[in-house]
C-alpha cells in the first residue's frame, strides 16, 4: 500500500524556538507556528480561525533556526507529520501529532508590514536596500527542479 506524508505551512511563531543537543551532540529545536484561516460564515460575516502546530527541526537547520528565529516571525516550514505516543504516570495512553521539518524559510522580520522577499541567494532585487543581515533561507536537502522547469519558477 503506498502512502504519502508531506506537510507545507506558513505561519508566525508563538514562542521562542527552544534548542537542545542529544548526547551524540545533534542540535534539535522546537518551536510552535499559528497559522489563520480567514472565512464567510453563513451570514456573510468575516470569521479568522487560528490553528497551533508545533514543530521540531534537526541538524544545522535546528541550529540556524534556533539563532535567527523568535516568536512573532514569520516562517514557511516544510516536513512531515509525526505521532509520539506515550503512557502518562497515571496509566492513561496519550498521543500527540508534530511536524519535522526538512526545511525552514525566514519571511520577514516578524513586524507587521515589514517584512521582506526573499528568493534563494538573498533578498528579491527590488528590496535590496532594506535587506536584513541574515541568511533568508536555510535548506539542507534542496530539491532538484522538476524537468523542464527552473528553480525560480517553483512558487516555494
Amino acid at each position: 500500500m503506498a502512502s504519502f506524508n508531506k506537510v507545507i505551512l506558513m505561519g508566525n511563531l508563538t514562542r521562542d524556538p527552544e534548542r537542545r543537543y542529544t548526547p551524540k551532540g545533534t542540535a534539535v529545536t522546537e518551536f510552535a507556528i499559528a497559522v489563520n484561516r480567514v472565512y464567510s460564515n453563513e451570514g456573510g460575516e468575516q470569521k479568522e480561525e487560528v490553528s497551533y502546530f508545533d514543530i521540531v527541526v534537526w541538524g544545522r537547520q535546528a541550529e540556524t533556526a534556533a539563532q535567527y528565529l523568535s516568536k512573532g516571525r514569520p516562517a514557511l516550514v516544510e516536513g512531515r507529520l509525526q505521532q509520539d505516543r506515550w503512557e502518562s504516570d497515571k496509566g492513561e495512553k496519550r498521543s500527540k501529532i508534530r511536524v519535522v521539518a526538512d526545511r525552514v524559510v525566514f519571511l520577514g522580520s516578524g513586524q507587521r508590514g515589514g517584512g521582506q522577499e526573499f528568493r534563494e541567494g538573498g533578498p528579491a532585487p527590488e528590496r535590496a536596500e532594506r535587506a536584513p543581515a541574515e541568511p533568508p533561507a536555510v535548506d539542507t536537502a534542496p530539491e532538484a527542479p522538476a524537468a523542464g522547469r527552473e528553480k525560480d519558477d517553483i512558487p516555494f
